[in-house]
């Protein structure tokens, strides 16, 4: 795995954020960065730390409460956590021995906007879920 930054959707770019899949075809350097971020939800340890940290009441959690969730070690619970950190999907600060993680809604938000259908008449079915066997 590369151990090159990941630059997170709509920070430091001219063009603000990717368009939706649908309104508009993603340039390269798009592409990557999306797929980077998908990359780091693309593992079930990593995606039930996010739903874990999402859905805490307070919106934040100490990493002490997540490692018993899991049957891995310490320290691959916080790599997966450092995973997501760089791809922007959470972030963490540090209270004398424990370190606490809350979630930035705007890298959530963008994706959903990236996969939302722009508003207009329905597409078109596809001839595979109308065929029947």
């Amino acid at each position: 795995m590369s151990k090159q930054e990941i630059v997170v959707l709509g920070q430091g770019g001219a063009d603000g954020c990717c368009p939706g899949l649908l309104s508009a075809p993603l340039d390269e350097d798009q592409a990557e960065t999306l797929a980077q971020v998908f990359k780091a939800l693309g593992d079930p340890v990593r995606l039930r730390l996010l739903s874990m940290i999402a859905s805490r009441a307070g919106g934040e959690v100490c990493v002490c409460d997540l490692t018993p969730a899991f049957d891995v070690s310490q320290p691959t619970i916080s790599h997966h956590l450092k995973l997501l950190k760089q791809a922007g999907l959470i972030d963490s600060e540090r209270r004398g021995t424990w370190v606490y993680y809350r979630l930035l809604p705007q890298m959530t938000d963008r994706l959903a906007a990236i996969l939302t259908r722009p508003a207009g008449p329905p597409l078109p079915e596809t001839a595979s879920a109308g065929a029947a066997s």
